[in-house]
């Protein structure tokens, strides 16, 4: 395996190259890839539920089509095999820069390889929402190590967050998990061709651009106005950065959420399902460019996740940009900000993301009495976890401290109807079935006991909920023609 190229020095992660389609720029370093071009492959499955029309011999040839990689560069973190039909459940969508293509469109092929779009899919357990955020290619990181899975290993470092790919999408998936917290299930991957293949075979996209734009390194020459467009164009539209004001990764994600949205629209209003040629041609092309961990390797596992997928209404699919600020030691990269960790944090919780852009119907739960923590569970960290759920409910924690050991937790409010209501509301939302007592404290007083763990040992009713961010967003059922 060759020696790496520093992320920072290589010509092709820099934004005054652009997106070449010509690009034969050096080799990337350590190779964390991006998600987001690829909700494209979670959407795709859809088509894979009709299948069953295509017959035996067909099936076998799309089978024969798909290509697998390991989910995990290290057997020994693996999470197991979670159910593609029920749970929450986190895709990571990786379009793929390789020019190991069929055609020579897009330069020369060098080896290297990197994550052109990245996004992070999450269907929510009750499959009524996903969520997908888009993670810039731009972002700095520190890039875990990973063991070789077919491409070499990386022993970490300081780079960008698309370089990870070079190592493999496990690298990729390690990379993102570590930025985010988030445990990643399922990759799909993705290079052009098989994009534009897509495309193509779903008879294009409609998309709608306030103003012409035109991207001679992209071969992009769109006008004003709504339009179909084919598969060549949308990719030249999802990577342009030549034709935006602000030559940017970050400027261009407004672009692929348009991109995104519109093959969502496409997929559930076309007839790919029910004609048979552009059936065959959707999912040729999408199994012969895609790479998938072991757990979406086969049609029927394609299939489980359509019909989760199926279910979600368009107003519910949201496509969100990770919240980002410049990098301190370099204005052209990104690093992501405090609204990103909420939005991480809602994934992990599997609660609904909160943009300063919704109508939120006002929260009307009291919690306005102080609440004080005490430990008498002997555990340790337990009163900080507690005050950390609690903070985010809303209430305002006041102390925390050791107590007396104790067998059993108790919730004591003073004799006043802000006490008494917010001490109700806090085991409620704590998912403590314990009756609140009435004493001589200053607020809610809640001393944990030795019986805390298995009190909250079920799901809660009601996770924390996400305080509202600030981020480009949109749904997949935005009108074209709008933002």
């Amino acid at each position: 395996m060759r020696p790496p190229a520093s992320p920072q020095n290589d010509p092709r992660n820099d934004p005054s190259q652009g997106d070449l389609p010509t690009d034969t720029a050096a080799v990337p370093a350590a190779r964390p890839r991006r998600r987001r071009g690829r909700l494209i492959g979670a959407i795709s499955a859809l088509v894979v539920v009709a299948v069953v029309a295509v017959g035996a011999v067909v099936y076998a040839q799309l089978q024969g089509n798909i290509t697998t990689a390991p989910l995990r560069s290290d057997p020994d973190t693996s999470t197991g095999e979670p159910q593609l039909a029920e749970g929450d459940l986190n895709i990571l969508l990786l379009g793929s820069d390789s020019r190991a293509l069929a055609s020579d469109g897009f330069g020369e092929d060098d080896g290297s390889e990197r994550s052109d779009a990245m996004v992070l899919a999450h269907v929510s357990n009750d499959s009524t929402r996903i969520d997908a955020v888009q993670l810039p290619r731009d972002t700095v990181v520190n890039l875990p190590a990973c063991d070789d899975t077919g491409r070499g290993s990386y022993g970490g470092g300081y780079g960008m967050l698309n370089s990870a790919l070079e190592y493999g999408p496990a690298c990729s998936v390690a990379a993102v998990e570590q930025l985010t917290g988030v445990t990643i299930d399922h990759f799909v991957q993705m290079d052009f061709e098989g994009f534009i293949g897509m495309v193509d075979a779903m008879g294009g996209i409609d998309v709608c651009l306030p103003e012409p734009l035109q991207d001679d390194h992209a071969r992009l020459d769109l006008p004003a106005g709504a339009q179909s467009i084919n598969g060549e164009q949308a990719l030249a539209l999802a990577r342009t950065r030549h034709a935006l004001a602000a030559e940017s990764d970050i400027a261009r994600l407004g672009h692929q959420q348009m991109v995104l949205s519109a093959i969502v629209q496409k997929a559930t209003k076309s007839d790919v399902l029910v004609r048979p040629d552009r059936l065959y041609a959707f999912l040729d092309a999408v199994t012969s460019s895609m790479t998938v961990d072991p757990g979406l390797g086969g049609l029927t596992d394609l299939a489980g996740l359509a019909a989760r997928v199926a279910n979600v209404p368009m107003s519910s699919v949201t496509f969100v940009t990770m919240p980002t600020v410049p990098a301190p030691e370099d204005s052209d990269r990104v690093v992501p900000t405090a609204d990103s960790d909420v939005i991480f944090r809602a994934l992990v919780d599997d609660v609904p993301l909160v943009l300063t852009t919704d109508e939120v119907a006002p929260d009307t739960t009291v919690r306005t009495a102080p609440v004080q923590i005490l430990n008498g569970a002997g555990v340790a960290g337990l009163a900080s976890r507690v005050s950390e759920d609690a903070t985010g409910y809303g209430y305002t924690v006041s102390g925390l401290a050791n107590a007396d050991p104790s067998d059993l937790t108790v919730i004591t409010a003073a004799d006043t109807p802000d006490a008494q209501q917010t001490a109700q509301a806090l085991a409620s939302e704590l998912g403590l079935a314990v009756t609140v007592q009435t004493g001589d404290v200053d607020g809610v007083q809640i001393l944990l006991g030795a019986d805390y763990t298995e009190l909250t040992s079920q799901p809660r009713a009601t996770p924390p909920p996400s305080r509202p961010v600030d981020a480009v967003s949109r749904s997949a059922d935005t009108d074209l023609c709008v933002g």
